[in-house]
């Protein structure tokens, strides 16, 4: 099964297993980690599942949707390597991808 490690916003390190075709964010919010809020469920369209993908993985997933992007504009400490989360769909290629939470703003 993929893995996914998440830097967390306290500087704490979690791996977690994600199946293939789950995403990132389903993975932290299945094994309660801190960070990602996710309110609209992975619909995309809140932005709370803000992370920075890191630079390594940054092309082991699809772009960013043009409506992925226009969320991430307005996103609290939103840089070039932010993602939402929702839209990190896990596959076997991917695993091993590492994120970081942001700090709640």
């Amino acid at each position: 099964m993929p893995e996914v490690t998440y830097e967390l916003a306290d500087g704490s390190v979690e791996t977690v297993d994600v199946p293939v075709g789950q995403s990132v964010m389903d993975g932290s919010v299945r094994n309660n980690l801190p960070g990602i809020v996710a309110e609209c469920g992975g619909s995309c369209s809140c932005a709370t599942c803000h992370v920075y993908l890191d630079e390594a993985w940054a092309d082991a997933f699809d772009p960013a949707t043009d409506e992925e992007s226009e969320l991430l504009e307005f996103a609290d400490g939103s840089e070039a390597r932010s993602r939402l989360s929702c839209q990190l769909i896990m596959s076997a290629e991917n695993s091993g991808a590492r994120v970081t939470v942001p700090e709640s703003l």
